[in-house]
């Protein structure tokens, strides 16, 4: 078949110059730095500061939260006092009124707040008596 009469290929002397769209490999293309909208991109904007305070603050901004302890009672009773011996051998005096009589020696999870004023519980950091539960 004469050259003139053979349909054309793409790329060759009478196709075009480009290759089909689907014969292009994926090429990434790099995020242009400003967005479309006109905005400079987040990392040169300032970060936002806190204004300076007007007076101080009317609630308390220390509040401790609740914690978990775990361990073994080591005095123990029907309350309100309590010895508990956490696994790293620290000691904590436990006060919780109406928490029932548990025996030394009962391994146990307890949430403790913040030490009541005025209470002396024997040996340990004083600390607050939220919830107690037997563990096995």
């Amino acid at each position: 078949m004469p050259t003139s009469e053979r349909p054309a290929e793409p790329g060759g002397p009478t196709g075009s110059a480009a290759p089909a769209p689907e014969q292009t490999p994926p090429t990434a293309t790099a995020p242009t730095p400003a967005a479309s909208s006109g905005r400079p991109p987040l990392s040169a904007t300032d970060l936002p500061t806190l204004r300076p305070p007007t007076g101080p603050p009317r609630h308390p901004t220390d509040q401790l939260k609740p914690n978990v302890l775990a361990g073994r009672i080591s005095h123990g009773g029907g309350g309100p006092c309590y010895t508990l011996v956490t696994d790293d051998g620290q000691e904590h005096a436990l006060y919780g009124r109406d928490k029932g009589a548990w025996p030394t020696g009962a391994w146990v999870r307890v949430t403790v707040g913040p030490a009541p004023e005025g209470v002396e519980c024997g040996p340990g950091r004083l600390v607050g008596l939220l919830r107690i539960e037997r563990v096995a």
